[in-house]
């Protein structure tokens, strides 16, 4: 019965939303690398974690533990862009990560909210952002520039190592931005409506593009000479099942903090708080992992992380866009839970840092 009673502040429940999703960002990023290292086959991967959170929901459902809103070709349309979106992103991001360090996927990641401010102006009926919000935007910018010239990948290799990471900031700066349209427009009454459509329509697209990569033939040729082996290993690695295990947890949970976030603020500081809670990823990766950047490198990135500190969530607009004024409408009602985003980014970078 307490649990009935139990409520917040809009304050509160943005602030919870942020971190939620912030924990399991940055922990997915960090897992799906040391997946990666195990079972290089990043399409399958992320199929097996789209699927794994459907059997949940299904499972929860099952047990009346959660609501899940009925399948509906009314919702499928909307969500079939955002898919392909969504999945092309996914697959960016994981090509990404087994050619790149992981500091150079946050750095392009940095770049997409000034691609988001931009889509939130023009299309999402939100105001410009403010001299001190493009300033911060173009502070992210040049630490990015600053990175890419002490990035030995980028002198070794030039553009072709940063192929897979540019494609990755123009999808997922569409993605973020459709994503805050469709959670806006589309009527659906329940937490897992969302995740389950997009993790639906997800995964047969990651299996096409496991096909694509050759990643079954690859994976057929380590089975068998796993199982020819004379001392008798283990078909997989049981640290990379392990692993694994772990990925299709938090990839569930984002899949819920995700959207539940996204619901609360705008596309622009979605996108922000994406490349905020990145820090303690970075730190990490700099204690375990051994493919990381140059000091220089790491200082870029922080000048990056304090350019989205400075960065000020811009106000909805008073009066609506023409062809808008539906998404505008509901925006503005939620524009109470999400004004507190001034001071949440400030401290959510910090809590970052020293908590997440």
């Amino acid at each position: 019965m307490a649990s009935n009673n139990l409520t917040f502040s809009p304050k509160t429940t943005v602030i919870i939303a942020v971190l939620s999703y912030s924990f399991c960002s940055g922990s997915l990023v960090l897992v799906n690398k040391l997946i990666l290292h195990h079972l290089p086959y990043p399409s399958l991967v992320i199929a097996f974690q789209l699927i794994s959170t459907l059997i949940f929901i299904q499972i929860a459902e099952s047990f009346h533990c959660i609501d899940v809103d009925p399948v509906r070709w009314k919702y499928v349309k909307p969500y079939l862009a955002y898919t392909v979106a969504f999945s092309l992103g996914v697959y960016c991001n994981m090509k990404s990560l087994s050619l790149s360090h992981v500091e150079t996927i946050i750095v392009f990641r940095a770049l997409a909210p000034l691609l988001v401010s931009v889509l939130d102006a023009l299309f999402l009926g939100r105001e410009w952002p403010s001299l001190k919000s493009w300033g911060s935007l173009g502070i992210i910018a040049l630490g990015a520039y600053g990175y890419a010239m002490t990035d030995a990948q980028f002198q070794a290799q030039g553009m072709s190592a940063y192929l897979w990471p540019t494609c990755y900031l123009f999808v997922i700066s569409f993605e973020m931005a459709y994503g805050k349209k469709i959670i806006t427009g589309v009527e659906l009454h329940t937490k897992s409506g969302p995740v389950m459509y997009t993790n639906m329509l997800g995964w047969p697209p990651m299996l096409g593009f496991a096909y694509l990569g050759g990643e079954y033939g690859r994976l057929m040729e380590h089975l068998e000479s796993r199982a020819s082996h004379p001392a008798g290993l283990p078909i997989l690695p049981p640290a990379g099942l392990a692993l694994l295990f772990l990925g299709c947890i938090v990839g569930t949970g984002i899949g819920y903090t995700g959207w539940w976030c996204r619901s609360k603020v705008s596309a622009a500081s979605y996108t922000l708080i994406g490349v905020m809670n990145k820090c303690l990823t970075v730190l990490v990766n700099l204690l375990i992992w051994d493919q990381h950047a140059k000091p220089e490198g790491i200082l870029c990135l922080s000048l990056c992380l304090l350019g989205g500190a400075m960065y000020d969530q811009a106000p909805m607009r008073k009066a609506g866009l023409k062809g808008h004024d539906d998404v505008v409408v509901v925006e503005a009602e939620k524009e109470v839970e999400a004004g507190e985003m001034d001071s949440l980014v400030h401290n959510s970078s910090r809590k970052d840092v020293n908590a997440t």
